[in-house]
């Protein structure tokens, strides 16, 4: 039984536990009775003045000495101006103000529905810390400086009670973890294996399936440098061709120990670590490691560089908006597609009554399927070995460049060249798209229907286009030669323009269905969202559009990081559903990696490009119906016109009315509209033109010499 003595110490050891500041919400009344800002208290502490909000809100708790500063500086205030007009005095013991925990320990959700109370205490002050070092360089940061009014902002989606602090945090080497919306969370691992099942036992990380039949959203967690170190791994990876590290590497061992596993791509800049699923508990967590180049600059300008609070911001809306990350921009994408549609469903087996997995109903399945000849490659293996020689399909983004010798002397006067790039032309593009689902049938001199999704083999050789134009069945914008293989768009553009066409084979799918429709829409949402936040609106006039979208990228960088990264995951999405064997010990023939995913669909790829790629030239066609205007180059989803001003507001096709004009190019924020990309002189242009060089590649300006070899 336990002494006197040993209760006693038990008891003083809980008083030494009393919080030694007063409630955040007391902190607050006391400086705003004294007439100080927070900013001023920001000054007078040395630290931010986002850390002096997150003292008031209960977000984070001082740590010594700064935590003695600002106690005494509560108390001669707490002298002065006690509450309601009574004199200071202490707490009384039977009613002793609620202990701010040191640490988070658990993931259930605080009393508060707000996630943002969350007081983490005391173990908090490496937030202050890098509060300090980035407010100099964010003076932007204010919640007002960047986003919409409220009024036009969507509601927040409820938060899910089993993740009540979001997708993913972003730890630093001090322990704290940065989540969405401000939260600081505690993080006490020192070791990966530490770091794993903290994230899934303590910190309410990760978020709900994106569809009824899916699977939720492991956490992210995205490690910094001085994070990466202090778990034990390099700050740089040494492999840079397999980028992983090296099988017996401390860390991996420590993994592999405590009986956790690592996916096939091993310990790299995006590794998984798992443990198999116990019913329908998922025990995985995804790291992401910025130092190993996780974030690629190229999609993610600039988050890499940015504080670590920045950097849960840019992820979290990302995550929010799109999908949890789970690699590259590209595979983020084409999982979200698999998340919008799984493969299976729970249905009803009528023999047992037992619920089973089933199909689920306009998705892929969970099969790699063969292609059709035509629309492999030359290297795998259903078409290696079968010995096809009967040609490939090649639908692809124009790059094409106009014959000088079709420029008029009207046009080489012209002052300018300007450019305009369509938004997201392949997400546009995947609107309404029907595909095929099932595995093609082989058809001998078909009738050609143009609502039945796959691949043609027709002579369009016979189709006589102004030269002006590209020729809208090859991506060269040249005539074709002989016959080939077509998508099903390609060849319906071709009725379209009045043309007779008649297959010679064809291999259609017989189950179709709009595939890509719920990532289409989510992306949009997202895409049209973020540019919200960046200040173009669907309501600016073509002008204010013009305007805005000049200085959409400085209003804030990281909501810009955003959008730099949403349409990256169009491109890079669509681009995975025809991904390559890659390295150079490859050999034709043999099966690689992507090929055995169901959701490797050259067929899929080629539909969405072919109806881009029409789409363009309808645009094209009409404007030089509508403006006699006609291109001088064409890249992908870049376009370059002859004009008599720098503005585009000056040759666009307008009704009276003032409204642009159906059919043609049109200025605005949504995919599939157009924005300025870039002005040059036309003498600029016709010299590139000259020397064989794509004005639509280098109209954002640069030394064009210097890309001659592209």
């Amino acid at each position: 039984m336990a002494s006197e003595e040993e209760l006693f110490a038990n008891i003083d050891a809980l008083l030494a536990e009393e919080p030694q500041l007063p409630p955040p919400a007391e902190r607050a009344r006391l400086r705003e009775a004294a007439g100080i800002t927070q900013a001023r208290l920001a000054v007078a502490l040395k630290t931010s003045t986002q850390t002096v909000k997150n003292y008031e809100n209960g977000r984070s708790e001082p740590k010594p000495p700064r935590l003695e500063a600002y106690q005494r500086l509560l108390k001669g205030w707490a002298a002065k101006y006690p509450a309601h007009g009574t004199p200071a005095a202490p707490a009384p013991t039977a009613a002793p103000q609620p202990v701010t925990p040191e640490t988070f320990t658990g993931p259930a959700a605080p009393e508060a529905s707000d996630p943002q109370t969350l007081s983490t205490g005391p173990a908090a002050e490496a937030a202050d810390m890098t509060a300090e070092q980035s407010a100099p360089q964010h003076p932007a940061r204010p919640a007002t400086s960047s986003r919409r009014p409220a009024a036009k902002k969507a509601a927040k989606p409820a938060v899910d009670p089993r993740f009540p602090h979001g997708p993913l945090a972003v730890l630093d080497g001090d322990g704290s973890a940065y989540g969405v919306d401000g939260l600081v969370l505690d993080c006490p691992a020192t070791t990966v294996v530490e770091l794993v099942e903290w994230t899934l036992r303590e910190s309410g990380l990760g978020a709900p399936k994106l569809s009824r039949h899916g699977k939720d959203a492991d956490p992210l967690i995205v490690l910094t440098a001085t994070a990466a170190v202090k778990l034990g791994l390099p700050e740089h990876l040494e492999d840079r061709r397999g980028l992983r590290l090296p099988e017996d590497h401390p860390v991996i061992k420590q993994v592999l120990k405590a009986r956790w596993q690592l996916t096939q791509r091993g310990f790299g800049p995006w590794a998984r670590i798992y443990r198999k699923a116990q019913g329908r508990d998922r025990q995985c967590v995804q790291l992401a490691i910025l130092p190993w180049d996780a974030l690629d600059s190229r999609a993610w300008p600039g988050v890499s560089e940015m504080e670590p609070a920045d950097v849960a911001r840019v992820l979290g809306v990302y995550a929010q908006r799109v999908i949890t990350p789970r690699g590259s921009t590209a595979v983020s994408g084409l999982e979200l597609m698999t998340a919008l549609r799984p493969p299976t469903r729970p249905v009803r087996d009528e023999e047992t009554g037992n619920w089973v997995s089933g199909p689920n109903p306009g998705s892929l399945g969970t099969e790699a399927m063969d292609p059709a000849p035509p629309e492999g490659q030359p290297e795998h293996p259903a078409v290696f070995h079968s010995g096809w020689k009967g040609g490939f399909l090649h639908e692809e983004a124009f790059q094409w460049v106009r014959s000088v010798d079709t420029l008029t002397d009207e046009e080489c006067t012209l002052p300018y060249a300007v450019g305009l790039d369509l938004n997201t032309a392949f997400l546009a593009a995947a609107a309404r798209l029907v595909v095929g689902l099932s595995a093609p049938d082989h058809f001998h001199a078909p009738k050609f229907n143009p609502k039945i999704p796959g691949s043609w083999l027709v002579d369009l050789s016979h189709i006589e286009l102004d030269p002006r134009l590209p020729s809208p069945f090859t991506p060269t914008g040249e005539r074709p030669t002989g016959p080939a293989w077509y998508q099903t768009h390609t060849v319906a553009y071709a009725q379209e323009l009045g043309y007779n066409v008649e297959p010679i084979e064809a291999y259609l799918r017989r189950e179709t269905g709009a595939y890509l429709d719920p990532w289409h829409d989510r992306l949009k949402t997202a895409y049209v969202d973020t540019l919200a936040d960046l200040g173009v609106t669907k309501d600016l006039s073509d002008a204010e559009f013009l305007a805005a979208m000049e200085r959409h990228k400085d209003v804030d960088p990281a909501m810009a990081a955003v959008l730099s990264a949403i349409k990256a995951t169009v491109k890079g999405g669509i681009g995975k559903l025809f991904e390559n064997p890659q390295g150079k010990g490859y050999k034709d023939g043999d099966p690689w990696p992507a090929m055995q995913r169901p959701t490797w669909r050259p067929d899929i790829r080629a539909a969405v490009i072919s109806k881009a790629r029409v789409n363009m030239h309808r645009k094209l066609n009409n404007m030089a119906k509508m403006t006699g205007l006609y291109p001088l180059a064409v890249l992908s989803d870049c376009v370059v016109y002859p004009a008599p001003s720098a503005s585009p507001l000056d040759f666009l096709p307008y009704a009276e009315s003032g409204k642009p004009k159906p059919g043609a190019f049109r200025l605005g924020p949504t995919p599939g509209l157009a924005k300025l990309e870039g002005v040059q002189s036309m003498l600029w242009a016709v010299d590139l033109m000259e020397q064989g060089l794509n004005p639509a590649r280098h109209i954002k300006g640069g030394d064009a010499v210097l890309d001659e070899g592209e």
